[in-house]
């Protein structure tokens, strides 16, 4: 199972953020349970844009 690093530019309850993960394709759903398994449920994750990570 083949994953490449991207990087995740979202907002957190409005505030701009950005995580580094490994995904398999890099979707917006993909990056969206990958932020939820890091921030609390009550977070409100907006915004996501997902890239590969240079």
């Amino acid at each position: 199972m083949e994953t490449t690093k991207y990087v995740i530019k979202y907002k957190l309850d409005g505030e701009r953020r950005f995580e580094f993960a490994q995904l398999q394709t890099g979707s917006e759903e993909e990056a969206r349970a990958a932020l939820e398994k890091i921030h609390n449920s009550h977070e409100v994750i907006t915004e996501i844009k997902v890239s590969k990570a240079l």
